[in-house]
C-alpha cells in the first residue's frame, strides 16, 4: 500500500483528492494549515496533520515515508495577494522550497504540484505547455517561479520527479469555505440558489474552461500511478471547452429551474485580467491517457444537489 502526502488537505482540491485516493487504499496523510481548508472535508480514513508547508518540522511531523508527494497549499487566487503580499509569496515560493527540501532529504521519488493557467496571461487560445510565458499578477509570477525552481532542482537532483499541473477554471464539491475566492461556477451557483443576482465584471463575454474537480483529480492519479518518467515536466489539466460568463448564468438557470439575472458591474481588475481561457489537452492526453469526464452541465447539477440536500 502506497503512501502519499498531500500538502493544503483539507482544502478544495486537496479534500477531494485526499478521499478519492483514500477509497482507493492508498494511505492518505492530509497536511494543512487551517486558512480556508476545514478538516471536515476529510473522510475517515485520511490522516490529517496540522501544519505550515513553510516548516519542515510540520511536514515532518506528517510522517517520513512517502511514495509520493503532491504539493496543493498555497495562496491560491490573485486576490489573496491583495491582502498579503509578503506572506503570499511566502507560502507560495519558501514553502514549495521547504517540500523540495522535505522530498529531497527523505527520498520522495515523485513530487505533484500544482501551478495555474493564471500563467498564460492573455495568450492566444488554445493554450499549450510549450507557449511562452508572461504571468500577469503576483499569484501566477509565484507559480512560475515555482516551475522554473522545479527545473532548476531536477536538474540537480535528477533523482527526483518533478511534475507541475496548469489547472484551468476548477470547480466542484467541497468548495463552499472557499468563500469569495471559490471559482465563479460555484459563487454564481450559490447566489442564484438564493434568488440573487450574481455579478459579472464587464460584459460577460469572458470565457473559461470550467474544470470540475472530479477530472483534476483522475488528472492527478493518473501521473501518480504511471510508470513513465517525465523528470521535470509541466501538465495543463483543463477540458478544451470554454463558456462565457453570460453562458454559465443560463446553463445555471437551466439545471435549477430559475429565471435570475446577472448584474454586470465595472471591472475592478485594472491589469492583467484574462478575457479567454482554454486548454489545448493533447499532451496529456497522449502521455496519461486523460480524458475529461464531467461535462459543465453535470457538474453544475452536482452543486445544485448538494445545495438542496445542505439547506434541508
Amino acid at each position: 500500500m502506497k503512501n502519499v502526502l498531500i500538502t493544503g488537505g483539507a482544502g478544495f482540491i486537496g479534500s477531494n483528492l485526499c478521499n478519492t485516493l483514500s477509497k482507493k487504499g492508498y494511505n492518505v496523510t492530509a497536511l494543512d494549515n487551517l486558512f480556508l481548508g476545514k478538516k471536515e472535508n476529510l473522510n475517515n480514513g485520511v490522516k490529517f496533520v496540522k501544519g505550515d508547508v513553510r516548516n519542515i518540522k510540520d511536514l515532518e511531523k506528517a510522517g517520513k515515508k512517502f511514495d509520493y508527494v503532491v504539493h496543493l497549499a498555497a495562496a491560491s487566487s490573485a486576490p489573496m495577494f491583495s491582502d498579503d503580499l509578503w506572506g503570499s509569496f511566502e507560502n507560495n515560493v519558501m514553502g514549495f522550497i521547504a517540500v523540495l527540501e522535505f522530498c529531497r532529504k527523505h527520498k520522495v521519488g515523485k513530487l505533484l504540484y500544482a501551478s495555474t493557467s493564471s500563467i498564460y496571461g492573455n495568450n492566444p487560445i488554445p493554450l499549450t505547455e510549450d507557449q511562452q510565458v508572461w504571468p500577469p499578477n503576483f499569484y501566477s509570477a509565484t507559480k512560475f517561479c515555482m516551475e522554473n525552481t522545479a527545473h532548476c532542482y531536477h536538474k540537480k537532483y535528477p533523482e527526483m520527479e518533478l511534475i507541475g499541473f496548469r489547472f484551468m477554471s476548477v470547480y466542484g464539491l467541497n468548495e463552499k469555505h472557499k468563500g469569495e475566492f471559490a471559482n465563479l461556477a460555484s459563487q454564481f451557483s450559490w447566489s442564484i440558489y438564493k434568488g440573487e443576482a450574481p455579478e459579472i465584471y464587464g460584459d460577460g463575454e469572458q470565457q473559461r474552461d470550467f474544470t470540475n474537480v472530479k477530472d483534476i483529480v483522475q488528472a492527478i492519479i493518473l501521473a501518480i500511478e504511471t510508470k513513465k518518467k517525465f523528470g521535470s515536466d509541466i501538465f495543463n489539466i483543463g477540458t478544451n471547452k470554454a463558456y462565457n460568463l453570460n453562458i454559465l448564468v443560463e446553463k445555471i438557470n437551466k439545471v435549477m429551474g430559475t429565471g435570475v439575472k446577472p448584474k454586470h458591474i465595472v471591472n475592478p481588475v485594472k491589469e492583467g485580467y484574462v478575457r479567454k481561457q482554454l486548454a489545448d489537452i493533447k499532451k496529456i492526453k497522449r502521455e496519461l491517457g486523460f480524458k475529461p469526464s464531467i461535462d459543465i452541465e453535470e457538474g453544475l447539477k452536482e452543486i445544485y444537489e448538494d445545495l438542496k440536500a445542505s439547506n434541508k
